[in-house]
């Protein structure tokens, strides 16, 4: 008999999302007539921007036509998407990059989990705690993790570094050995960020140990304040360590058209077994020409358009209607006497667990008294116990709703 891949038994349960779903459709089978609000899945609500609905018009009429049919194209992205993505997102911001360091994809999710097939099976990982789970599934199914501590909710092999409340849900540099550091900020699930300062720590840290920072900043459109870096490469020599990954999901409404983005450097170095430098570039271009066949056409000509001086309008536009009900959320959660972090320069919010409740405890009650779907913090790791996340990505209809109704909650 065929045998499986022994490191996917290492996976626990079922997938964070999945199962917030499963307890979500139990609830709706139950409960027929209840009128249910999702704060939870950090999905938009927003249709896309006309600029983008224009061009993908456009590029579906250039299709019918032979002379400007397209077929396959260059795994890596067009050049017409990519020059956007380096004007616009980097040269405005003082980054100079080439066309060949960054790789347009169908998913941050996607990269994130991928990019660690490019290193060694006995690289050790570090993530933050509370932790987009891909960070660690997508190790675990490679083999990296080691044994599921299930008293400790963690994978003996994998270094955690605790974000909690004393240390402002901002993790301390590891206290050991470390080759993959993996950095969200704007931070999912907690929506902290690190000023310019902080983060320059962190690029030190990994030109000082040798280690490599795999930084997803997905969230980069929300930020407001001026001291939060939209770039790891604003800070100098983060080009040496770090590989940057970029969404369109949340910035321009692409979670059903899927576009993103990542940035690898050539300047970005690691080692063989006999101690030679390798260009990561090169080993992540292999991985995508071998096992990705591109974005298509019509979804990148969409993507192009968001930088059009309309698409920059609307985009803008976007970003503050979501933003706003970040506001609504944060205002009126914490007016109940509840603490909350985040929705500043991000689209969530994290918040304590009222009465002592733990996280999934706090799931069932606010669904099932309230008929709001939220995230459970603990499956984020250990340190999300207690607490919750929010999303601004619902209506404004259903989040001044969702918050009258949270004002009326026995707590």
């Amino acid at each position: 008999m065929t045998k499986i891949n022994q490191n996917y038994l290492q996976l626990q349960g079922s997938y964070l999302f999945s199962e917030i779903a499963k307890r979500r459709t139990k609830f709706i089978q139950d409960n027929p007539q209840a009128s249910i609000i999702s704060l939870g899945i950090g999905d938009v609500t927003r249709p896309l921007p006309d600029a983008v609905i224009g061009s993908l018009h456009t590029a579906v009429d250039e299709m019918a036509h032979e002379q400007t049919f397209r077929g396959y194209g260059p795994e890596q992205g067009y050049d017409f998407l990519i020059e956007q993505i380096i004007k616009n997102d980097y040269a405005a911001h003082g980054i100079q990059l080439k066309n060949n360091e960054v790789f347009v994809s169908d998913g941050s999710k996607c990269d994130v989990g991928n990019i660690q097939e490019i290193f060694s099976l006995d690289s050790i990982i570090a993530v933050q705690d509370p932790v987009y789970p891909v960070y660690v599934d997508s190790n675990v199914m490679a083999g990296r993790s080691g044994t599921y501590n299930k008293e400790t909710n963690r994978y003996e092999n994998i270094v955690y570094l605790p974000c909690n409340a004393e240390n402002n849900f901002k993790p301390e540099l590891p206290k050991q050995k470390v080759d993959l550091i993996y950095l969200c900020y704007p931070n999912n699930p907690t929506g902290m960020t690190l000023t310019k300062d902080e983060l320059k720590v962190w690029v030190d840290y990994a030109r000082e140990n040798n280690c490599i920072l795999l930084f997803d900043s997905a969230y980069e459109a929300y930020i407001q304040e001026d001291d939060v870096p939209h770039s790891i490469y604003e800070i100098e020599g983060a080009k040496e360590v770090a590989i940057e990954f970029r969404s369109l999901s949340k910035t321009a409404g692409f979670t059903g058209t899927r576009c993103a983005y990542t940035v690898v450097p050539r300047e970005l170095k690691a080692r063989d077994e006999d101690g030679n430098e390798i260009t990561v570039n090169d080993l992540w271009n292999r991985r995508q020409t071998t096992k990705f066949n591109g974005v298509s056409y019509i979804t990148q000509k969409g993507a192009a358009a968001i930088f059009s001086d309309a698409g920059k309008q609307q985009i803008a536009k976007l970003v503050d209607y979501y933003m706003t009900n970040a506001a609504i959320i944060r205002q009126g959660i914490s007016s109940l006497g509840i603490q909350v972090y985040g929705g500043v320069n991000a689209p969530y919010i994290w918040l304590k667990t009222p009465s002592g409740l733990g996280s999934w405890e706090f799931f069932d009650k606010l669904l099932s008294e309230a008929h709001i779907v939220g995230t459970p913090g603990v499956g984020f790791g250990q340190n999300g116990q207690g607490y919750f996340r929010l999303t601004a990505f619902g209506s404004r209809e259903n989040t001044e709703k969702a918050i009258d109704r949270f004002s009326k909650l026995s707590l």
